[in-house]
């Protein structure tokens, strides 16, 4: 007899939809075989199933002589992991009309423990939301999903702990095969109490939580010039570079970053969680903060940029709608530093391998943090400088031009005196700022919602969204002036501008004037020295 039941794989970081079709015969060599691609975690299932079933104590694939070949559908895309699980023991079950319900609208996904128990998988999120996208009605999850699969409206998601539960719950039917056949045992829905009745899952509820930096703005004694430079930062998503002697503050600046940026829309907290989850990093149900990324300088090629036989995403995937901090940026490998041009303009970045290619999305605020030299204290009173003339220059060059021109915004981070340390905090508190930064966003959303733009912040502007920002014509003119004189390329002045818009929106002025270009172009300007 033949079957046929959904489940889903994710590819790439969207989900796939798999048909898991059976084909069961009695008599014969036992066989039981899969095919459609598999790899071996997806092979070992055949263990996994017949285990499962028979501690479930469910009529098993080796209970008697019998050929069972499951098929992974379609064959052309590689299958991977263990979501099919569930999937091959209901469509077993169903071909060896051992079990009767109807499969249609329905997905499953899960792994199977060898006493019949259904462990969590990773991706839940895209892979319900590419089973509501396709139509289908119901999708049968782990318990351990069941919270972050229930954020999804328009299609019933139903918890299930074990495969015992999972069948006694779809079933109308369940037949235990005998030899001779007039003595199969029947168990028929609604003459025995075995039964159970599946309901499904409320909505989860989403709410935004308060961000729980451990460093509070109000915490960091002196650096107001660099506090300025994260807020405008923030408030427009903006790149910054932050370079200083060791020890004067930058990652402690960095790490209070998060705590002034403003929480993340449903949409938004949807598409972090899911990518999160995709990769194993999801430790909430769902994301409602910008996620915060600071891999080692020691990291390697693709575990930033992404990658392996089957593309998974990298730091700057995972550090989408968020903060990626990359502390003695030029100590990174040049390959990289120089990975990041892509994302950081194109806010994307395309990963190509021998047998797929995929786009994943890299939409971050890059915060950049560098000592003036390989010693550390270039042009600083607090030691003299050791390195040669030729250190410099290959510390320099570490750096290309084209990844500084992406860069909007440079924070010279001083040493602190000793005196002003000592004293009581007396800085703004990050809430406070934040507040501030909510508001030169939602002045951001009306002007782009008045554009039919659906981007977010200042620095996701095109050259033709430029053409509509309102400034003064003596602004103007200091803009172009400046631009002649620091030698800035067509993108550093476009990137100006949109910085000196972002400083008029806090400034809370329609029109950009004299003093808001002159401010960007300072932050601009130690780039191209």
């Amino acid at each position: 007899m033949f079957s046929r039941v959904y489940s889903a794989q994710i590819n790439l970081l969207k989900g796939q939809i798999i048909s898991v079709e059976t084909d069961h015969s009695f008599g014969g060599i036992p066989n039981f075989s899969l095919v459609g691609l598999p790899d071996k975690a997806v092979d070992e299932a055949r263990e996994r199933v017949s285990s499962a079933l028979k501690n479930s104590e469910l009529p098993s694939t080796k209970d008697r002589s019998q050929k069972t070949v499951v098929s992974l559908a379609p064959a052309e895309i590689k299958k991977e992991g263990s979501s099919f699980d569930v999937a091959i023991a209901l469509s077993y079950l169903l071909s060896s009309r051992q079990a009767f319900f109807n499969p249609e609208g329905k997905i499953f996904v899960g792994e199977l423990s060898l006493n019949g128990e259904i462990q969590s998988i990773h991706g839940i999120l895209p892979l319900v939301q590419k089973a509501k996208e396709d139509g289908f009605k119901e999708i049968y999850v782990p318990c351990q999903n069941a919270s972050a699969a229930a954020l999804v409206s328009g299609i019933k998601v139903y918890a299930v702990k074990d495969l015992s539960e999972l069948v006694w719950g779809l079933s109308d039917k369940i037949v235990f095969k005998n030899k001779p056949p007039e003595e199969d045992i029947v168990f028929i829905r609604g003459n025995d109490p075995g039964f159970i009745k599946l309901e499904p899952l409320p909505l989860t509820e989403f709410k935004i939580t308060t961000v729980k930096s451990s460093i509070d703005f109000a915490d960091i004694r002196g650096q107001e010039g660099a506090k300025r430079g994260l807020e405008i930062a923030a408030a427009g998503g903006h790149n910054i570079l932050m370079f200083g002697p060791p020890g004067t503050g930058k990652t402690m600046l960095a790490k209070a970053f998060t705590g002034i940026l403003p929480g993340l829309s449903f949409d938004e907290a949807l598409e972090v969680t899911g990518i999160h989850s995709i990769g194993g990093e999801a430790k909430e149900i769902i994301l409602t903060n910008p996620p915060f990324r600071a891999p080692h300088h020691t990291s390697s090629y693709a575990s930033i940029v992404g990658g392996g036989s089957s593309p998974r995403p990298g730091e700057v995937t995972l550090a989408h709608r968020g903060v990626l901090f990359m502390d003695e940026f030029p100590e990174f490998d040049r390959r990289v530093v120089e990975s990041l041009r892509q994302p950081l303009e194109e806010r994307y970045i395309s990963i190509s391998r021998a047998k797929t290619s995929g786009i994943f999305p890299a939409n971050f605020i890059l915060v950049a943090a560098m000592n003036p030299c390989p010693c550390g204290y270039q042009n600083t009173k607090i030691k003299p400088c050791t390195c040669t003339a030729s250190d410099l220059a290959k510390y320099k060059r570490k750096l290309s031009g084209p990844i500084l021109d992406r860069i909007d915004l440079s924070i010279s981070v001083e040493n602190v005196d000793c005196k002003k340390l000592s004293e009581m905090p007396s800085g703004e508190k990050s809430s406070d700022i934040r507040k501030r930064i909510k508001k030169a966003r939602a002045i951001q959303h009306e002007r782009f919602q008045k554009m039919s733009r659906s981007i977010k912040t200042n620095s996701e502007m095109n050259v033709k969204d430029l053409d509509s920002i309102l400034i003064k014509p003596e602004a103007k003119n200091i803009l172009i002036e400046s631009a002649k004189k620091f030698g800035l390329s067509p993108r550093a002045y476009h990137r100006t501008l949109k910085l000196a818009r972002t400083i008029a929106d806090l400034d809370e002025k329609e029109a950009i004037e004299s003093h808001h270009v002159l401010e960007a172009v300072q932050y601009r300007s130690r780039l191209n020295t």
